[in-house]
């Protein structure tokens, strides 16, 4: 099964958790059967995974996103990077033009896009690995699934059935409607459209190559910040005169706020929490390294991250975004591909942070002009190299690195260092990249 998951957003509704680098998919909350907690993005995967161990998976998602997949699924993901937001169609052609012109996929595969994030059961992943069969000899362009409703939801389009039948011919499709209307379209059989669709690789390149001029990945990638904004709804859906859909009966959960968050939760806490014994419904995800004490609270979710506190009545939560845009500050946690960052203290004359890199991993070997840095090393071994020199160090070791100098750090073993930036002009932009042969 080849699998395209869409990768977008900054998920500011799960806030305090996700920002603008960190989205809701990368948040670790959901517990396997070791007790260990996974994120969406690595649930989803394990997911594909258990349905078709030879599936080959595709992420479309934006550069900001590109080191906490590389952080939670490893190398072997593949990964079609967007230059910049431009909406569902312009992602999708982009994905495409990777598949057929950098892992040389054939027109004639099939090609199942579903997004990233759904709470779903295994059925799920079997029922795309059988819509990508599907794909691969229907005589339609475009093969959905359309989610059997479980309510007359307000917040997804609704796709009406010609037919009852399991797969059926698309009669039309509906908007996102208010609560009654959505009640007139279940009385006639309507789906969910969760965006999930397949097609043949050549099919989405030649509509693509009908409304963007362009050669092939590299040309469109160079061209990618020109595309308009479109969906891929609007731009393909819409007009294909045949489409079938192929219905889904099984759980399917949009986790889209912290009220659909918790209740897909397996415990009522996660992280360091206390609760009162008369507490109701209530839930708690702390990710700070101090507990959290809640006390005859109901309905509440208390969510604690690096970026803020948030105390919310559940139903409130998804009107949070408003509120979230208002915030401005910098970005306190970050996972990176060789591990992840967490900012401890901030004021004018300097930043501290503490960094941990994964064995084997390491930083871009870098300068910057405007800062001082020193490493600390609190845990593990591993090398550094300034200026071309390299020095083991382990627990203890303290290096310091004046602005302009070239530094890296390699972790032979898992390592945790506080780095401390000197500066008044600190900035993630003060920052030059150097090749490296180590």
């Amino acid at each position: 099964m080849n699998i395209v998951l869409l990768s977008g957003g900054s998920g500011k509704r799960l806030w305090p958790l996700s920002n603008d680098v960190r989205s809701k998919q990368f948040i670790q909350i959901f517990q396997d059967e070791d007790g260990e907690y996974h994120s969406m993005v690595q649930r989803v995967y394990g997911q594909i995974k258990k349905a078709d161990p030879e599936a080959t998976v595709t992420i479309a998602t934006s550069k900001s996103q590109v080191s906490a997949i590389r952080n939670q699924l490893g190398e072997k993901v593949g990964i079609s990077v967007e230059p910049c937001r431009r909406d569902t169609f312009p992602a999708i052609a982009l994905a495409a033009a990777y598949l057929h012109d950098v892992k040389k996929l054939k027109e004639t595969e099939a090609i199942v896009v579903c997004p990233v994030d759904p709470y779903v059961e295994d059925s799920y992943f079997q029922a795309l690995e059988q819509l990508w069969k599907m794909a691969e000899k229907s005589s339609a362009n475009l093969v959905l699934m359309g989610i059997e409703p479980t309510y007359p939801s307000e917040k997804y389009g609704y796709i009406i059935p010609k037919t009852t039948e399991e797969v059926s011919l698309v009669d039309v499709f509906k908007e996102k409607p208010n609560e009654k209307t959505a009640q007139n379209y279940i009385a006639q059989g309507a789906l969910w459209n969760g965006g999930v669709f397949a097609f043949r690789l050549g099919y989405v390149l030649q509509r693509a190559h009908e409304l963007i001029d362009f050669k092939d990945y590299e040309d469109l990638f160079e061209k990618y910040a020109t595309l308009e904004k479109i969906s891929f709804d609007y731009a393909v859906v819409e007009h294909e005169k045949q489409i079938e859909v192929m219905r889904y009966h099984g759980q399917w959960k949009d986790l889209g706020t912290w009220n659909t968050l918790t209740e897909a939760m397996h415990d009522t806490c996660v992280g360091e929490a206390i609760l009162s014994d008369n507490c109701e419904n209530v839930h708690v995800v702390n990710e700070l390294k101090v507990p959290v004490l809640c006390m005859g609270l109901k309905n509440v979710v208390v969510s604690a991250g690096p970026d803020g506190i948030l105390v919310s009545d559940k139903d409130q939560s998804s009107y949070i975004k408003p509120y979230v845009d208002h915030i401005d500050q910098q970005i306190m946690f970050a996972e990176k591909s060789w591990g992840s960052f967490r900012v401890l203290d901030v004021d004018e004359e300097g930043m501290t942070i503490k960094v941990t890199l994964n064995p084997g991993h390491r930083m871009n070997y870098h300068s910057h002009s405007n800062r001082d840095e020193i490493w600390s090393v609190l845990s593990g071994e591993g090398r550094t190299i300034v200026d071309g020199m390299e020095q083991k160090v382990k627990t203890g070791a303290v290096v310091t690195m004046s602005a302009g100098c070239r530094h890296t750090i390699i972790a032979d073993s898992k390592l945790q260092v506080i780095e401390v930036q000197l500066g008044r002009e600190i900035s993630v932009y003060d920052k030059r990249k150097y090749e490296l042969e180590v």
